[in-house]
């Protein structure tokens, strides 16, 4: 029994740490809005950006939803 816990303690720890070095960080994105067409969508991500809203954005058509995310 001593010499399995020896060998099955480190492993464990082991394998905790790869598990927890591996996990990716939260997305930092938030959902800043939801337009019906490409034109609006991209004029309110311009205009947030130049009033300091947000430093970077993008517009991404959801089909399922047929809008499209306006994510910063």
């Amino acid at each position: 029994m001593r010499k399995v816990r020896a060998v099955l303690v480190p492993v464990l720890m082991a394998a905790g740490l790869s598990l927890t070095l591996g996990a990716a960080p939260a997305n930092a994105e938030r959902l800043a809005g939801v337009y019906r067409t490409s034109a609006e969508c991209q004029r309110v991500g311009a205009y947030g950006e130049s009033q300091g809203w947000w430093d970077d954005w993008r517009c991404e058509w959801k089909a399922a939803y047929a809008y499209y995310f306006l994510y910063s």
